[in-house]
């Protein structure tokens, strides 16, 4: 078990905590991420070390005023170690404790590490407006709230502490689940985009490809799953990729909230996995409401709830997303067919609906087809998004790519 902490400011708190896992007979390497004044307390991965791991010096970091770099670098350096040990065999799960410093390191080196890797941080300050998905991100991390402050042993931290200690201990019995163990079990696993605008489609479409032998892995397109899935499509789970969903990719260029980062899109290409792809929500985007521009509130909307709006992007902006994803495919390895369903990119993109209209989307299907390598299949389907007709096209897609044997 890797223990991160600042032994310069939490000594006694996590000798406490270290106490408390070792007494349920876990072995604990004890890694101090403490950028100040040197500590007398022992560790097994002194601020030295991981310093050094980082192309520092543990004098240079102690010496500098720019935090956001020494930060960074002692991050840095704290990754390095921590997937070298996991490479190694010799991490069964990490816990970190701290404040909103020490939470945000500690999230840091457990998003580097593996899916299904036990982590737990046990953070002060993980109810702070804005902190708790900042720390979390995209890692499957569990955040453990203290509620009172991490700042010397009162009974109620203890009780904390031992509650964290038995959590992280009683996770760190559950092995990893690894690319090369889905390999070695001949899982087929197949990461698949969906959001509730196509959720039929995406049900459906997974019911038929488990009928067929495949193991679907579901990701909530809303900006941080998707972004999730990208790691892990990056780290080798899948053999092939449905991505129902890919309205991350226009909602980073145009600042919406379901923004999946400047990556999105590209993992599975640069892998050299086979991909089926569908416009689902990618003629919509939703703003937050308080950073609407004039013209958002002149446009043609859908409320999904009281929360979300869809607005329709303007033929300008459909053909700025086509290049982008046209730039993103066009670098893939790997096999890709593009299906679009001619009548409606989500449930509600129907006849007589607020925001359907095929002739305004056909800017981004022209501009995609005329930037797309000739390698990149596009296959339009006469059905909404939602039809049996287009689920059909979408599972005969998928399943092309594989051996006979495999549908």
């Amino acid at each position: 078990m890797l223990l991160i902490s600042t032994l310069d400011t939490k000594a006694r708190e996590t000798m406490y905590l270290r106490r408390r896992i070792e007494d349920a007979g876990v072995k604990v390497l004890l890694m101090d991420l403490s950028m100040g004044a040197s500590s007398t307390t022992p560790c097994e991965i002194p601020p030295e070390k991981v310093a050094q791991s980082a192309g520092w010096s543990i004098r240079e970091i102690r010496r500098s005023n720019e935090r956001s770099v020494i930060t960074a670098a002692m991050i840095q350096g704290a990754i390095r170690i921590a997937v070298e040990l996991f490479q190694k065999g010799e991490l069964g799960g990490v816990a970190g404790l701290g404040g909103s410093t020490g939470s945000l390191m500690a999230g840091d080196v457990m998003r580097a590490l593996p899916f299904g890797l036990p982590k737990v941080v046990i953070s002060s300050t993980a109810a702070l407006p804005g902190l708790a998905s900042r720390y979390i991100d995209t890692g499957d991390l569990m955040l453990f709230h203290s509620v009172v402050e991490i700042a010397g042993l009162s009974p109620l931290l203890k009780n904390v502490l031992d509650r964290a200690a038995a959590a992280i201990c009683g996770m760190s019995r559950i092995p990893p689940v690894t690319p090369e163990q889905m390999r070695d079990q001949k899982q087929r696993l197949v990461a698949m985009s969906m959001f509730g605008p196509c959720e039929r489609c995406a049900y459906e479409l997974r019911v038929r490809l488990e009928k067929a032998g495949y193991s679907v892995i579901g990701f909530s397109a809303a900006g941080v799953c998707d972004r999730a899935m990208e790691d892990m499509i990056g780290q080798g789970y899948f053999i092939g990729v449905v991505d129902l969903a890919p309205g991350g990719v226009g909602e980073e260029l145009l600042g919406g909230m379901r923004a999946a980062g400047p990556h999105r899109l590209e993992a599975a290409g640069r892998m050299g996995l086979p991909q089926v792809i569908a416009p689902g929500g990618v003629n919509l985007m939703s703003p937050l409401k308080s950073r609407y521009k004039p013209d958002y509130h002149e446009r043609r909307k859908y409320d999904l709830d009281k929360l979300r709006t869809f607005l329709r992007l303007s033929p300008e902006e459909l053909i700025q997303v086509a290049r982008a994803f046209a730039d993103k495919l066009n670098r893939s390895r790997g096999p890709i067919k593009f299906l679009i369903p001619t009548k409606g990119w989500a449930s509600f993109d129907r006849g007589g609906g607020a925001v359907y209209d095929p002739k305004e989307d056909g800017f981004f299907c022209t501009e995609l087809k005329r930037r797309l390598k000739p390698e990149v299949e596009v296959i339009e389907v006469d059905a909404n998004i939602e039809d049996d007709a287009f689920v059909e096209a979408l599972y005969r897609a998928f399943v092309s790519f594989f051996p006979a044997a495999d549908v």
